[in-house]
């Protein structure tokens, strides 16, 4: 139901009737009653019992449960009032929190849907130096101002192509935490070909967090992530995923996802999921391709029913079988991120920032290369100011599509690459990725009100 920043979502999932209030986050399972009936209800003004709603109920039911929609009005838990009007001219300028290091702009593997072209980003092939990875070490330093916590992800292309500059990074890194009163927190994304028994060792002792590349199934893995002689992926980097995460039970961090890409050639994706814990992998990310609708695997609006009920399948499996988490599945519904990121994401261009090989600074690994979008270097500083201050006004007020949107407070506004690449500008939106988004939302809050129910039984 849509009122002026008076939303509500209602839908039906696993024999639950639920409710979700946009503005104050609430969430409700009511009766068939209850649920009929907000179908009719006008928030403020007095309630006239339909002619449908008296052919399915007593007047004493609808009464009594409309007086119960009445009081959660009142009590600011239905139907609550916008007053994040303000975040419309949030302007961040946020520290700067987060980099994104391209040590790697090659790749020891061609996979059909990346949005790298194959490592190379519009580009030359080309690895970072090890002055530049320090130079980018001391820019988030001295850009970082108060900020004590701060994230160094090591990207690619394929990253371990680069490993002796990524431990000198991470070694440099340390080297300022004290002096700086600085914590640095390091993350890789890897898929997993050059992994040897001394990478998987430091990845184990230094890396924060972990991410393994993998689609599922070999062949569904196979037919996207190929190897440069066309041979299986699946095959090479699967015993060393598995050695790696076995290795990292007794290692200092635990952070670890093994995170996959579905297209249309594997809809069903549920079953690359499953498959994924099979292998003994307990943190699994599958993601939604996104490529232009004219690539053969690219997800097209036609596949959109069969994709939300991957999703509802995928959550019935969890709710008998507790034992993997499934990001998209993952939300806080007592505390979560507070208001300013739950409206403006990710930071991309302000907070969280990429570095190419040449020391290149964009707003993020997907605007790498793109024209128009570079924010300067690291010998220059920040030459356009004038996008990073767009960037960082851009949130759910200024996105038209976003003001209405149910699921608004859940994305940030989703991501500002995508925008750009199937919109028409950055306050666009990816009109198929936020369906999409939608459906997960619902489903990881039904295993919430499931767990819930649950307990309370």
């Amino acid at each position: 139901m849509k009122g002026t920043y008076k939303l509500i979502h209602k839908y039906k999932l696993n024999g639950h009737n639920i409710v979700i209030d946009v503005n104050s986050g609430a969430v409700h399972t009511v009766d068939d009653i209850a649920f009929d009936i907000l179908d009719y209800y006008t928030p403020s003004e007095k309630f006239i019992v339909p002619a449908e709603l008296l052919a399915k109920y007593s007047a004493g039911e609808i009464k009594s449960a409309a007086g119960e929609i009445a009081q959660l009005e009142q009590h600011g838990l239905l139907f609550s009032d916008e007053d994040f009007e303000w975040a419309a001219a949030y302007k961040s300028d946020a520290p700067l929190k987060a980099i994104c290091l391209h040590v790697a702009h090659d790749c020891n593997l061609r996979c059909g849907y990346c949005f790298a072209g194959e490592g190379e980003y519009m580009g030359a092939r080309a690895l970072m130096s090890a002055e530049t990875a320090k130079r980018a070490i001391d820019f988030l330093v001295e850009h970082s101002r108060g900020r004590r916590e701060l994230e160094v992800d090591f990207f690619g292309g394929e990253p371990l192509m680069n490993f002796d500059v990524v431990k000198q990074t991470v070694e440099y890194a340390r080297s300022l935490e004290t002096a700086h009163d600085k914590n640095f927190r390091f993350t890789i994304t890897t898929n997993g070909v050059l992994l040897n028994d001394e990478i998987t060792e430091y990845i184990n002792t230094e890396m924060y967090n972990v991410v393994l590349s993998l689609d599922g199934r070999k062949p569904v893995n196979d037919n996207m992530r190929k190897t440069l002689g066309n041979g299986s992926c699946y095959d090479v980097v699967v015993p060393k995923f598995q050695k790696l995460v076995k290795a990292r039970e007794d290692a200092p961090w635990k952070s670890l996802y093994l995170r996959g890409t579905f297209t249309r050639h594997n809809l069903d994706f549920t079953q690359d999921v499953l498959h994924m814990h099979s292998l003994g992998f307990d943190n699994v990310s599958i993601e939604p391709v996104v490529s232009d609708e004219t690539e053969p695997h690219a997800i097209r609006e036609e596949d959109l029913p069969h994709i939300f009920n991957e999703y509802e399948s995928l959550a019935d499996h969890m709710l008998t079988n507790k034992g993997f988490n499934f990001f998209h599945f993952n939300i806080d519904l007592s505390g979560g991120p507070c208001v300013i990121k739950r409206l403006t994401g990710c930071g991309a261009g302000t907070e969280y920032l990429a570095i190419t090989p040449e020391g290149d600074i964009y707003p993020c690994h997907q605007f790498v290369g793109r024209e128009g979008f570079r924010l300067g270097s690291l010998i220059e500083g920040i030459t356009n100011p004038q996008l990073q201050s767009k960037l960082g006004c851009l949130n759910v007020y200024t996105k038209p599509d976003c003001k209405e949107c149910w699921a608004k407070f859940y994305c940030g506004g989703g991501c500002a690459a995508n925008s750009l690449t199937f919109g028409k500008d950055l306050s666009s939106v990816y009109k198929i990725g936020c369906d999409m988004h939608r459906k997960r939302v619902e489903c990881a809050i039904m295993l919430q009100v499931s767990e819930a129910t649950k307990h309370d039984s």
